[in-house]
Parts: structure tokens; sequence; C-alpha cells
């Protein structure tokens, strides 16, 4: 969809690194075009903002998203690839903190176009090449010990085959977008 708005939240701790070491590797044009992110509405779950929505009405719902999430601090489960494509990514927990920041977006007041798969939080290791058999193995063969932080909302319009653009970007629980001093939200399913 032309000119879609999607939000992500980017990997930041020693988890980020690691997942662009992966994607320089295995997907460079992936490496080059998007750093290490969750995708929160865009493609699974909910849809994209509808690209009629004034900025300051997005900025406004997910202002209030932001405000209420505290950083989060996530496990990977094993890469998996998606159903039949060449598509490998690093799956979390669908539930807990994550279903709760994906829920407030969904329910945020703002308009979503109709999602095309079932929410299924990932960061995406390899999107691009076809993988040789031995490529697949060895990527699918990795595993992530650090757990993904995320602390901010990001807004991006969406142009495929274009990178994303970003408009703006919120820090979650007024934290200015820096790593947490305290405790953050967890989930341990995948650790």
């Amino acid at each position: 969809m032309p000119n879609a708005l999607f939000v992500f939240s980017r990997v930041e701790g020693p988890a980020a690194e690691w997942i662009r070491d992966v994607q320089r590797r295995y997907d460079p044009k992936l490496a080059a075009m998007h750093e290490p992110h969750l995708t929160l509405a865009g493609s699974s779950g909910v849809g994209p903002i509808a690209p009629s929505t004034p900025v300051d009405e997005v900025r406004a719902a997910m202002s209030r998203v932001a405000t209420e999430t505290p950083p989060l601090s996530l496990r990977f489960g094993p890469p998996k690839r998606f159903m039949q494509t060449e598509i490998v990514s690093l799956p979390l927990d669908p539930n807990g903190p994550i279903r709760d920041l994906h829920e407030r977006i969904a329910r945020s007041g703002l308009s979503f176009a109709r999602a095309r798969f079932t929410f299924t939080p990932h960061v995406t290791l390899s999107f691009y090449p076809t993988l040789t058999r031995e490529r697949a193995r060895e990527l699918l063969s990795l595993r992530i010990d650090d757990p993904a932080v995320f602390t901010t909302l990001t807004v991006s319009v969406t142009d495929d085959p274009m990178p994303p653009q970003p408009l703006f970007e919120l820090p979650f629980g007024g934290l200015g977008g820096r790593p947490p001093d305290g405790p953050v939200a967890t989930s341990d399913e995948h650790g």
C-alpha cells in the first residue's frame, strides 16, 4: 500500500548489534534499508494506519500509547521461516507485554486497514535473498541469548520498495528513548 503509516519499535541493546550483524551477512539489502525493528502496526494484527489520518491525530494517539508503555525487555525464540517463503525471522512471544502494547495501539482510536496476518511479533533476519539450503540451515541454527530492548515507538511512512521514512519517534514511559535504568517489563517465554 503506497504511503501507508506503520508503527515500529527499534531493537536496542546488545541484541540490536547481533541482529545487524546477521542481517549484513545474510541479507545486506535488508540491513541497508532498515534498522532492526519490530512492526507493531502495518502487517500483522492490524494493518497500516489510514494514510488520510492527520499526522497530529496519529501523534496524539501514539503519544498516549507510548506514555502508558514501560520499556520492554523480551526474549527471542529460535529463528523461523515465514509460511512457505524465504523470509526468516526471530519470533517474540505474542502474549504478555507485547500483546498489551499491540492491543493498545489497535484500540487507540485510529483507523487501520485490514491486516493480512494474525499478530505475529518478530524481527526479520532475512527478507530479500533466496536462501540456499545450506544458508537457510545456518540461519535457522542461530540463537541469541540477549533480550531485545524496546524503549520507543516510531511512526513511519512506508512506500514499498522504498525504505520507510520516519515521521516521529516517541519514548516509552517518558524515558526520552534511553535504555531504562530501572526495572523493565519482561517476557521470558522463549528464554
